[in-house]
């Protein structure tokens, strides 16, 4: 759909085995898939594994679990009652996510969560509102979400109706203002524009808010970008500025 770079996968999070064995994560059973690594067993372990990953780790695991969705071979870990009892007390979300409202863009599902897992705020055209920003500052400086996520999707309607420009009823223009920078820049491609939309929210979430700005300095946090086509249920990343500098 869109040309993008290979990610970059990484190694950094730590698996050598006395270290694994310090922890008892060999009880959680770490395991290799073929588009990247999966955390199953004991929650609590893999859990603590979570929380010791870095960045890029966990931006693999999302894509790993992308694939494993868009392939029909889901894990659907973390979706039962026992872990709903878990995650009761206390939420420790390792990715935070601003995704558009549309119901065929269920986070979680695409990218193969559960309970506990992704902290989620949805909106119509995936705009980074005042609101929006301040429940994403929360999810990463508080909860410690180590991943920003801005998820765009193909045929976007908040985009289709920016373009148009036609009268609308209600407040539904309200949305227009955020995403009208990028329905100019398209010139009327409605692919382009979702993917340049994603790409100036997350330029607003790392440049509006000073708590993130902090995060992104300090190595805690990335912000990244991706659209996810309908059709097929795929994340494609969509490329950023330097969001760190």
């Amino acid at each position: 759909m869109f040309s993008h770079p290979q990610q970059k996968k990484t190694s950094s999070l730590k698996t050598d085995r006395p270290l694994l064995q310090r922890r008892g994560i060999l009880a959680a059973g770490l395991a290799l898939s073929a588009g990247g690594w999966w955390v199953g067993g004991h929650a609590e372990a893999a859990d603590q594994l979570m929380n010791d990953a870095s960045p890029s780790d966990i931006l693999t695991y999302l894509y790993s679990g992308n694939e494993r969705f868009a392939a029909g071979a889901p894990m659907a870990k973390h979706r039962d009652i026992d872990r709903v009892r878990q995650v009761a007390k206390e939420q420790k979300p390792f990715a935070a996510f601003l995704g558009c409202a549309d119901s065929r863009v269920p986070i979680e599902i695409v990218f193969d969560q559960g309970f506990g897992d992704l902290f989620v705020t949805r909106i119509a055209g995936n705009i980074a509102s005042s609101e929006n920003v301040g429940s994403l500052e929360f999810g990463t400086l508080v909860l410690g979400a180590k991943v920003l996520f801005v998820l765009g999707h193909s045929n976007c309607g908040a985009v289709a109706a920016t373009i148009k420009a036609d009268d609308v009823p209600g407040q539904i223009s309200g949305l227009f203002q955020h995403i009208r920078p990028a329905a100019k820049e398209s010139k009327g491609d409605l692919a382009a524009a979702v993917e340049i939309n994603v790409r100036n929210q997350a330029t607003t979430l790392s440049e509006s808010s000073p708590v993130i700005a902090k995060l992104i300095r300090e190595g805690k946090l990335v912000v990244v970008g991706g659209v996810y086509d309908l059709n097929t249920g795929k994340v494609t990343p969509v490329k950023l500025p330097d969001l760190g500098a």
